[in-house]
């Protein structure tokens, strides 16, 4: 290291856009580059070189012209990044010579430079770095070393170094000047009384490592980052290459999965230290590809909820590095590791045969389809895709990348709980709200497309003239499953005319950076969805509290009756429409017998893949609850309910999967023909993204007729597809 700090290259670039602090903020490319060369051990200096750089985007902020005084005529005639850094490394290694040196270290002004600037944009050019910028000194951290009681490193400038060392100012071009205050400062540095030795430079992660992460482990919350906006097959290393020129720590990107196991667009990142994670928040909105990612503070027990993992099966399936992992989904039921090793086959073999296979299963041992595979290096990883859609015994296959994150995710995800969360014994009716309109009317409006940090006051904002015709307490944000806003919200507007006027001139206006989409519908389909059901393009799939035919035997099936929901789906509701909080009931032997709702132990056995939404005020709340209903509306209630005898409807339910994503009732019936089944006994189950998730719920009259079905149907196509049936 001794040989390397001897020399220095000292290094100044400007883009054409911010500059100083904010530099590499915006991602406007570089357009000036300066150095100088400085022999430490005998006090040497190499000659200043000046090299404009020509950008792709010719234009030029104004802050850039005025900080520059270039224009777009001087950088039109200049060369490209790349030849630029080619002059740059022969220009140097000339100097080398004539000093007698081989080697040097860049020192800048701040890390800005060659973490948000050179880095990112040679990854976007893909351009190959040379190793010296993986290496550098950051003068204002070496001049904090010598003087601690100026303040922090991070607000030191090159003036007020300069000023503290009683240097006077210099004077020249842009670039030229900063370059020889930064010199000027070096050697002030390496005189008395300071005697300044340059060592422990910074370094630049040329790859990010993988690794496995404890839920034991102590992770710092200022290091932690929320990326949102992602494209869905985005990888660990795509996210690494997006924050390239920052140190991201060992295992430290985790894709965040939706509650049907897929990538939800978001991801968790971890890096070495505070300076890093700050960098990180300064490429909010940059792009990758062509969508612009959202960059946010996340904390260290957000990042363990994700990552962090205790089974020691994962441990040890995990301990293997510098491996990399592919996941399977779609994999028989009944498939062994002999199956999948015969699959994969001789041109990509696993990482110690069976030993680098991991089946993922429910709690109760059940398969769930997934497997995780090892490969020891990225040929074989990449033989594997290539069966991608290949058939498995009757089903096909999907391959693709995966992390150590997603692994230790899924398998929380499978081994904790099921797909939804088991419903809790107490249950309360939903009372009718006073501000939740139902009807075929359509007087409401959907807004679909927020910005996630939309506030009521932004949507007012957004309706411009329309807002006088919003009902009271009349504006709903659709939060999802962990209380964030979803990008929807509803608005029940004063009538059907003023709902289409709105929905005609404010569709697809401009939010912020973002176009809202506004569209007309009723106030059923707006409660439909706000319940926790699904509004798309083929219609209502109810929510799960009002799902007509899937009771259990021996419990009644909802009709009229008023709906029940579990304790984890309350109503956010304002405080000031509301009598004051009643203790709900603690058991369902205080509610009318009419009354129906499902058991926690049966309906966790259906593992329904739902989101449920909650409904918000429109202030933002403070606090999730239970009300009870007033008498007068329980009465109510039991009145109507006595007028709807509730039957117990025997029979059983029946499991379909692997069903082609357009099937519908009409082609159920049709597989199942022969059984005289009811249309209002096929529920066709929806993902988390409101599409069709290749499941259905079947109700037959008896167990016997059920398992007749499943012995005679399981195994036959839809559509060329094999379906799967069982028993629930």
């Amino acid at each position: 290291m001794a040989s390397h700090s001897d020399t220095l290259v000292v290094f100044f670039g400007a883009t054409a856009g911010a500059n100083g602090a904010k530099l590499g903020s915006d991602e406007r490319e570089l357009i000036l580059l300066v150095w100088q060369i400085v022999d430490l051990q005998n006090n040497k200096f190499g000659e200043t070189h000046r090299c404009l750089v020509k950008p792709d985007n010719l234009e030029l902020s104004e802050q850039c012209k005025e900080d520059t005084g270039l224009s777009v005529e001087e950088l039109s005639r200049a060369e490209p990044l790349d030849r630029v850094l080619q002059q740059f490394q022969q220009s140097i290694s000339s100097e080398l010579k004539s000093l007698g040196r081989n080697s040097y270290v860049l020192c800048t002004d701040g890390p800005q430079l060659v973490r948000q600037v050179i880095h990112p944009e040679a990854s976007k050019k893909n351009l190959v770095l040379a190793d010296c910028f993986y290496s550098f000194f950051d003068l204002r951290k070496e001049f904090h070393k010598c003087c601690p009681d100026t303040g922090s490193a991070r607000d030191q400038t090159l003036s007020s170094m300069a000023e503290f060392l009683t240097l006077s100012a210099e004077e020249g071009e842009k670039g030229i000047c900063e370059v020889k205050t930064m010199v000027a400062i070096i050697v002030q540095l390496l005189s008395e009384p300071w005697n300044h030795k340059f060592a422990n430079f910074e370094t630049v992660k040329c790859k990010f490592e993988t690794g496995a992460c404890s839920k034991s482990e102590v992770v710092d919350s200022e290091t932690v980052i929320r990326a949102r906006g992602l494209p869905w097959q985005s990888s660990d290393q795509d996210i690494a290459r997006f924050f390239k020129g920052l140190n991201i720590a060992k295992g430290g990107v985790a894709l965040c999965l939706n509650a049907q196991g897929r990538r939800n667009g978001e991801a968790l990142v971890r890096f070495v230290d505070q300076e890093h994670r700050d960098l990180a928040l300064e490429r909010h909105k940059h792009h990758m590809g062509s969508r612009y990612i959202e960059v946010y503070k996340a904390t260290g027990d957000e990042f363990l909820k994700i990552v962090g993992g205790t089974s020691n099966e994962v441990v040890q399936f995990l301990s293997k590095e510098n491996q990399v992992i592919i996941r399977m989904r779609g994999l028989p039921f009944t498939a062994t590791a002999d199956d999948v090793l015969g699959f994969l086959g001789t041109d990509c073999p696993v990482t110690d045969g069976k030993e680098g296979l991991l089946f993922v299963k429910y709690p109760d041992g059940r398969p769930t389809g997934d497997a995780f595979v090892l490969f020891a290096c990225e040929e074989y990883a990449q033989n594997a895709i290539k069966k991608h859609k290949e058939i498995l015994g009757k089903r096909y296959i999907e391959l693709f990348r995966s992390t150590a994150a997603e692994v230790q995710q899924v398998l929380n995800r499978y081994l904790s709980t099921p797909l939804i969360s088991t419903l809790p014994p107490p249950v309360l009716p939903i009372i009718t709200q006073p501000f939740i309109t139902t009807g075929n009317t359509r007087d409401c409006v959907r807004l679909r497309g927020l910005p996630y940090t939309a506030s009521i006051e932004d949507i007012l904002e957004f309706m411009g003239e329309f807002t006088v015709d919003i009902k009271p307490h009349g504006v709903h944000m659709v939060l999802n499953q962990q209380g964030r806003p979803s990008g929807d919200a509803f608005i029940q507007m004063k009538s059907a005319e003023r709902a289409f006027l709105v929905a005609q001139k404010c569709h697809k206006k401009m939010m912020r950076d973002r176009y809202v989409e506004v569209f007309q519908c009723s106030g059923e389909e707006m409660s439909f969805v706000l319940m926790g059901g699904t509004l798309n393009r083929s219609g209502l799939s109810p929510p799960p509290c009002k799902l007509p035919c899937l009771s259990p035997p021996g419990y009644a099936a909802f009709q009229t009756a008023p709906t029940v929901i579990p304790a984890d789906a309350a109503l956010y509701q304002p405080q000031a429409i509301l009598a004051s909080p009643r203790t709900p009931q603690p058991t369902t032997a205080t509610l009318p017998q009419t009354v129906a709702y499902y058991p926690a132990q049966a309906h966790a056995q259906l593992y329904m893949n739902y989101t449920t939404y909650y409904p918000s005020p429109p202030v933002s709340p403070t606090t999730v609850s239970y009300f009870a209903a007033p008498g007068s509306v329980a009465a109510a209630v039991a009145a109507q309910a006595s007028q709807s005898q509730m039957l117990p409807q025997p029979g059983a339910l029946v499991r379909m999967q692997g069903l082609p994503y357009n099937t519908g009732v009409k082609e159920i019936l049709s597989f199942f023909q022969g059984y005289q089944l009811h249309p209002d006994s096929i529920l066709v189950l929806y993902n988390f993204s409101g599409q069709r998730s290749g499941e259905a719920l079947v109700t037959f009259p008896s167990l016997e007729m059920a398992k007749q079905a499943v012995a005679e149907r399981s195994g036959r196509t839809i559509a060329g597809r094999y379906i799967d049936l069982f028993v629930v």
